[in-house]
């Protein structure tokens, strides 16, 4: 039956992107090509094919193909370094709406993951779901204590699916890697697993609800960004209880001037709010698009789905703010170098060939007031020539571009006016002084005094004994070398006297005329003696 379900599903895709002509856009140029011929030998391609552009040809295939595919397109449209602008454009344009699932499963999964009735758990359930995505849909409902929230619930059976059509996708991605070679330079293979990894973390509630309790703990009193609460109470692996936010979406500027929002104060907040949790905190949320994204009355921003989330090490933090201070300094001999420090190119690069490269990339951008440049662009670009000298962009690089344009779209689409730079050169020279700067040892010093001074009492005990050990163990190495040094030079001292004294025989021996040593017989000793003392060790 799985098998047979399997077969079912791979005619489906096979004919949609036969329809959409997706199999002659990668195989024409190919050695390949003739499987196109044979593809449309097959009854279920007897269909009209699209005569829609490429990229609306790949979104509506990808629409047609269901949900994970969908999730595929919308990963795909952040990698704006690998695919032609005409395609990422149109991926972008995916919407992740599904048909609701059957309210009583949705009870099912609720009263099995609680270990109660609904109506026990919550003092009112809505059953019809507020929103449907691929993943999960949302309810509303109401704790008994009176709190407003919303119950996140992960569609039933949803992994299988999953697996069956991430499986399709990696032999799909397999072929095309082997078929056209300009596909290699895309590394489809890996696209595909990190998008595995990234739905599968998605369908963890409790992972979720763990990112949203950290990023509500990093902005706490803050009034730059609220972050609902968790209710731990009621969430588990498969249903996520939040409290419930009532404010506007971002993206409905005409009702945020309404209610007397200022939109270019607002559109800084969310440039602020990105390099805060990024330089700052070390935990970005890497999915801010405009349906995650709301602004309350007090004129705050509001984040909801914490399935992603990204963080750099401290090296990355470190080298990307120099990057961005050397970019705007139009020191690309200094980006060069930090890209070959941080070990993003390999170490044999060529620092001026990267520098000249960069320079050619990066010059042109500075022909545009500076408030058009995109930081997003920049960090694009920037990739795509590392690419060339042998960099492999990490996944959290990605997440961080795809954040920093998707921050870049929504506070430009507040205010066209922004300029980023204005917002983020002050911040980054900030943290770079709090890094590196006096400010730095003041705060290391602060932090770790009080276990300093715990230790203190006991320091000057502990410094004797490791004193006295390496003093002891350094004497006897020494004493040990020394004695052995000076048996071997009395051991030199004796054999060079035997050998002198053996030599003395020898020539005594051979010169004294006989009368004098008596016979033959003295003479054969007095040389057999002198050849011992030569010999003997």
């Amino acid at each position: 039956m799985k098998l047979l379900k399997q077969l079912f599903r791979m005619i489906k895709i096979n004919r949609v992107l036969s329809h959409y002509q997706i199999d002659r856009m990668v195989l024409a140029n190919t050695k390949y090509a003739w499987l196109i011929l044979l593809n449309q030998l097959l009854p279920w391609n007897w269909s009209r094919k699209s005569s829609a552009s490429r990229g609306e040809r790949i979104r509506f295939a990808l629409e047609e193909l269901g949900p994970i595919f969908i999730k595929l397109g919308q990963a795909l449209s952040t990698r704006k370094d690998l695919l032609p602008q005409d395609i990422s454009v149109e991926l972008t344009k995916l919407q992740d709406d599904c048909p609701p699932f059957d309210e009583a499963h949705s009870k099912q999964i609720i009263e099995l993951a609680l270990k109660q009735p609904v109506e026990e758990a919550f003092a009112s359930f809505d059953p019809v779901p507020m929103a449907s995505a691929s993943i999960a849909q949302v309810h509303a409902a109401t704790l008994h204590n009176g709190t407003d929230v919303v119950v996140k619930v992960v569609r039933p059976n949803i992994k299988p699916v999953i697996e069956q059509d991430v499986g399709i996708m990696f032999s799909l991605a397999g072929l095309l890697e082997k078929a056209v070679k300009e596909a290699r330079r895309l590394h489809p293979v890996e696209v595909v697993s990190e998008f595995e990894k990234t739905i599968l973390d998605e369908l963890d509630m409790m992972r979720e609800a763990a990112n949203a309790t950290q990023l509500r703990r990093n902005f706490e009193d803050s009034d730059l960004l609220y972050v609902p609460e968790i209710y731990w109470s009621h969430t588990n692996d498969n249903v996520m209880t939040m409290e419930r936010i009532y404010g506007t979406r971002i993206s409905e500027t005409e009702k945020l001037i309404e209610q007397g929002i200022d939109l270019t104060d607002l559109s800084a907040k969310g440039v602020t709010i990105f390099f805060t949790q990024v330089f700052k905190h070390n935990f970005f949320h890497a999915d801010m698009h405009p349906g995650n994204i709301f602004v309350l009355p007090d004129g705050r921003y509001a984040a909801i789905d914490f399935g992603i989330m990204g963080t750099l090490t401290p090296e990355d933090q470190r080298y990307l703010a120099e990057n961005f201070l050397a970019f705007f300094n139009r020191d690309y001999l200094k980006v060069s170098e930090l890209h070959i420090e941080s070990e993003w190119v390999p170490s044999d690069t060529r620092v001026n060939e990267l520098e000249s490269a960069i320079r050619a990339v990066c010059e042109p951008i500075w022909d545009r007031p500076l408030k058009e440049i995109s930081f997003g662009l920049f960090l694009m670009r920037l990739f795509q020539t590392a690419r060339r000298f042998g960099m492999e962009v990490q996944p959290q690089l990605v997440l961080l571009q795809k954040t920093l344009l998707n921050i870049e779209g929504l506070g430009r689409q507040l205010d066209d006016e922004l300029d980023l730079w204005d917002t983020a050169k002050p911040f980054l020279e900030e943290w770079m002084q709090e890094r590196v700067g006096p400010q730095s040892l003041i705060k290391n010093i602060k932090a770790n005094l009080p276990f300093w001074i715990e230790q203190a009492p006991q320091m000057p005990g502990l410094l004797h004994s490791t004193l006295n050990k390496l003093a002891h163990n350094d004497l006897n190495v020494q004493s040990q070398q020394m004695i052995s040094l000076q048996t071997e030079i009395r051991t030199q001292n004796r054999q060079q006297r035997q050998r002198a004294i053996g030599l003395g025989l020898i020539l005594l021996g051979l010169f004294l005329p006989v009368e004098i040593l008596y016979d033959s017989w003295m003479q054969l000793g007095l040389l057999a003696l002198g050849s011992y003392f030569i010999i003997r060790k």
